[in-house]
């Protein structure tokens, strides 16, 4: 494993087929960028599932802030993509004020003391205290999107109808998930079928009457440890984790990246050393050394197969003001634990690799102005495509179109999501996937 004394002092060479550079690139450690005037970028949101993006855009286009439009993608990914993200699971996000501050917010779902297949979730924790944090519009309005497409209906995205073809083994298991997602012979439900789950729609009018206690106290506290391996204390003692944002520097831009303290963290780290490494000393261009850094990375934390389906996603949004939002979520299974309780499934209480592939970065330039608002999940490649984007503005060019940003390739649930900045902000979601980017005030007409 790489250390971070690695990472910090590792030199960088770009070779030919990348912009040529008079000075050597490196790592140094930096702290948060110096508070500076707001940079004014474009209102944006980009997702894995449209109608997440479109939420965002709209949530931004009623003057939210990028936390408020980061909180009611979430909370319509628990409604719209209950394969990756939902009330049950949890995450890493990166926040980005307005005056250049970096902080990060870790509530990723944890094993329950006493054993058992279901996790303590984190994320309806994390989201209240982001959105508290940085939010500008009232939580309820926040919420309010995932509660309405969950109990008035919503059609299966593309990537949600994949998603439950390759989990329809785990949804036979459960009659609400099987009732949601398969139809009467049990076969899959398709692309464009609406679908409605009112039991989740229930606890979000919880959580939005009641901010994180109407889901960690009672009555649903209650619903959530019957017969279940969780207990209401642990419920009511989960906390986020904040803490000032892991600020490096990469070249000439800041990078933010996951914090020590997660799996995510370190993989993140060691794979940025491994594919800047690759690019100087092997003298590959970057798409060559992302996929040299992947290997060497999984070969270092001796990864030798990874499952195709994490159960994970991630988005990002931008606001007028400069603030920025970026979130890699996890149900550490396709469907998390394959158990619905009130509406929704809980995480997995095994991770396996599913933490160690979130890799929410925030990128500035030497301006201390938003660069990048990224995220992979899912698995190494979804890493590695945001590991790419640094390497390439970090050389001078631009990540502003779909053929700047490295696909995801064969892995269909590996991801990455990402809004670039440079004079103008552009969402671009992941160039393999079927998600979407949008900005406000007109989300059908701007999504990409």
């Amino acid at each position: 494993m790489a250390s971070s004394r690695l990472f910090l002092l590792l030199p960088l060479l770009f070779a030919a087929g990348c912009s040529d550079l008079e000075d050597t690139l490196g790592f140094s450690s930096a702290s948060a960028p110096a508070a500076a005037a707001p940079v004014r970028v474009s209102a944006l949101a980009v997702a894995d599932e449209p109608l997440a993006a479109r939420t965002g855009a709209a949530i931004l286009g009623q003057g939210g802030s990028a936390a408020d439009a980061a909180t009611a993608m979430f909370f319509t990914l628990s409604a719209t993509y209950p394969a990756a993200a939902g009330v049950g699971g949890g995450g890493i996000c990166l926040v980005r004020g307005a005056s250049g501050q970096v902080q990060e917010f870790d509530f990723l779902p944890r094993a329950p003391a006493g054993g058992g297949p279901m996790a303590v979730p984190g994320a309806v924790r994390g989201f209240y205290d982001l959105q508290r944090a940085y939010g500008i519009l009232p939580w309820q309005r926040d919420v309010s999107p995932g509660e309405s497409y969950a109990g008035a209906g919503f059609p299966i995205s593309a990537m949600l109808a994949q998603r439950i073809a390759a989990a329809q083994t785990v949804l036979r298991q459960d009659p609400v998930l099987a009732g949601e997602f398969l139809d009467a012979s049990g076969r899959p439900r398709g692309e464009g079928v609406v679908v409605a789950n009112p039991a989740l729609a229930a606890t979000l009018a919880q959580i939005r009457l009641k901010g994180a206690e109407g889901f960690y106290g009672e009555p649903l506290a209650a619903e959530l440890t019957a017969g279940a391996n969780l207990s209401a204390a642990e419920l009511a003692a989960y906390r986020t984790s904040i803490a000032a944002g892991r600020v490096v520097r990469f070249g000439s831009i800041s990078v933010a990246l996951p914090g020590p303290q997660s799996g995510a963290g370190t993989f993140a780290e060691t794979l940025l050393a491994n594919i800047s490494q690759a690019a100087a000393q092997q003298r590959l261009v970057p798409d060559a050394a992302a996929a040299a850094g992947v290997r060497q990375t999984l070969a270092a934390f001796r990864i030798a197969n990874v499952p195709a389906d994490l159960g994970s996603t991630g988005f990002a949004a931008t606001d007028a003001s400069g603030q920025a939002v970026a979130c890699a979520m996890t149900l550490n299974a396709p469907f998390g634990a394959g158990r619905t309780v009130a509406g929704f499934t809980p995480a997995a209480s095994q991770a396996g690799y599913a933490t160690a592939f979130l890799t929410p970065v925030l990128a500035m330039d030497s301006g201390s102005q938003l660069a990048l608002a990224a995220v992979g999940a899912g698995g190494p490649n979804g890493s590695a495509a945001v590991e790419y984007a640094l390497l390439k503005l970090a050389s001078g060019q631009p990540v502003l179109r779909p053929a700047d940003l490295r696909a995801t390739g064969a892995e269909p649930f590996a991801t990455v999501n990402l809004i670039g900045c440079q004079s103008v902000c552009v969402a671009i979601p992941d160039p393999a996937g079927h998600g979407a980017g949008a900005a406000a005030n007109s989300p059908d007409t701007n999504s990409q």
